[in-house]
């Protein structure tokens, strides 16, 4: 499945992950999650707020405003669907 541009429902873990990797890389994407602080989302982290129950959908939104994502990428890359 490609997630692209025009994705707008719910964001699964898998996806957010796949997300997360996408963007910051796969080594970044787990230590961004564990030690940036989100102040959007009450002043803990990414993986905090997930285990809290926050939506990854949330999640994701919070990380694309706080680190400057660009709006064009902020659903991933588009990727074309393996035959």
């Amino acid at each position: 499945m490609a997630v692209g541009s025009c994705f707008t429902g719910r964001v699964r873990l898998s996806a957010f992950w796949r997300l997360m990797e996408d963007e910051f890389g796969p080594g970044y994407a787990r230590t961004l999650a564990n030690h940036h602080v989100l102040g959007q989302l009450g002043g803990v982290t990414a993986s905090a707020a997930l285990e809290a129950g926050t939506s990854p959908r949330e999640v994701w939104q919070a990380l694309c405003v706080d680190l400057d994502v660009p709006v064009q990428r902020r659903w991933g890359r588009d990727v074309p669907p393996v035959a």
